[in-house]
């Protein structure tokens, strides 16, 4: 990230709380999400700092373990650690002679299975575990520990968000710290690296991948199917591997943040029900150019545009609630004749449905889904909401109201 234009963060405060609670704090999220800057700066003044990614270093911490930990005594941040995850052990045998004393292990990982396998066997009780997603719309708008619409106690006024223009140019280019932090950035380039960094390191370190040239059209082919109900079994098919497959590289994408896993709502309401999920990427920008979309104009205007527009809203709503420390529960909804919802946000034992429409003049027409899911579920359907693009908030009736994406 640009040195002089650091991005804060929702998750700080999250952070710092959990740091003053427990001996240990794990921080994921997708490699380049920001996790290293963002420790560096609220503990750099008091913790060392090493990174396990670093060969020689892992070496070390892999041949002599307990030498190394004397080596680095806390508090220290161990940057990677998925990298020697027999570190973990030992980390929990330091922690259990001095288990008053906290904040002393910040781990960092980029890789969900390796680590959380070992943070579940060894530091169970020990550690808080939290997630670091590439920035939200809020962050970017400076605006990072805003509440969501059904969160707050009163409407937020005099604010639309990013002009039309504006928004499609930011959902092209995403929401990694470095291309946003950096206008200059060659955002193509940048993402193009990434994915090649991505499927070097933290793909072959998951699984035996053979072919990476063949999952990386796994890839692509997930992101044509972005906001659609999601059928392994034809993705297999037009890539000539066995449905197994296809569902272990999934696996790998959700491990490593760079997927969204969107299960229905599934509700005793008489109606039959579609089971099958949905998948969104965590980035929009990482999602346009696995599409090959290079221009704002056709990404708003091309046959993906409303599947863009959801991935936006849908991953804006879970990066905010990541950054509260909560695990989101979060899921959409659609009968077997077609009624849907986009989002359906679990909160305070309440659903808060959300349609997601590209036009940016909303119409109560919009709401059709809202009002079906609210006649058959009844008084837990909280109010509801239709997110577009446009700059204009407008109360479409029946307690649903149209918001800008930039106002959510």
């Amino acid at each position: 990230m640009v040195a002089d234009r650091y991005i804060k963060r929702g998750l700080e405060p999250a952070l710092r709380r959990a740091a003053e609670e427990f001996p240990a704090v794990v921080l994921t999220g997708p490699r380049q999400a920001g996790k290293t800057t963002l420790l560096r700066r609220l503990f750099g003044h008091s913790h060392a700092y090493r990174s396990l990614e670093l060969p020689d270093v892992r070496a070390a911490a892999a041949a002599d373990p307990r030498g190394f930990l004397e080596d680095n005594p806390p508090p220290v941040v161990f940057d990677e650690v998925q990298h020697a995850p027999e570190l973990l052990v030992y980390i929990k045998e330091r922690i259990d002679l001095h288990r008053s004393e906290v904040g002393q292990y910040l781990l960092t990982g980029s890789q969900d299975l390796l680590l959380m396998e070992g943070v579940t066997e060894s530091l169970a009780g020990r550690a808080a575990v939290l997630r670091l997603l590439p920035l939200s719309l809020a962050e970017v708008a400076g605006h990072p520990g805003i509440a969501l619409p059904w969160e707050r106690k009163k409407a937020r006024t005099g604010e639309g968000g990013l002009a039309y223009g504006a928004l499609w140019s930011h959902l092209l280019r995403g929401g990694y710290p470095e291309l946003v932090a950096d206008p200059g950035r060659d955002g193509p380039l940048w993402q193009a690296s990434y994915i090649q960094t991505y499927l070097e390191r933290d793909v072959r370190a998951l699984r035996q991948v053979g072919d990476l040239t063949l999952f990386q059209s796994f890839l692509r082919t997930v992101a044509a199917r972005s906001g659609l109900l999601l059928n392994l079994s034809d993705v297999a098919r037009d890539l000539g591997v066995a449905v197994n497959t296809a569902r272990a590289w999934l696996s790998i994408l959700e491990a490593t943040f760079q997927v969204v896993i969107l299960r229905p709502y599934l509700a005793n309401v008489g109606k039959r029900l579609v089971k099958r999920p949905k998948v969104y990427f965590t980035d929009t920008g990482i999602l346009c150019h696995l599409a090959g979309l290079h221009s704002p104009d056709h990404a708003a205007a091309g046959p993906l545009g409303g599947a863009i527009l959801e991935t936006a809203v849908v991953t804006e709503v879970v990066k905010r609630l990541v950054a509260h420390g909560e695990q989101p529960r979060v899921y959409f909804w659609r009968t077997a004749t077609g009624a849907e919802v986009d989002l359906v946000v679990e909160s305070e034992g309440r659903l808060v449905p959300i349609e997601v429409k590209l036009s940016a003049t909303p119409r109560p027409a919009m709401a059709a889904g809202i009002f079906t899911f609210r006649d058959l579920l009844g008084e837990q359907v909280a109010a509801g909401y239709v997110i577009h693009p446009g700059d204009v908030r407008l109360p479409l009736g029946g307690g649903v109201t149209a918001l800008p994406l930039g106002a959510l």
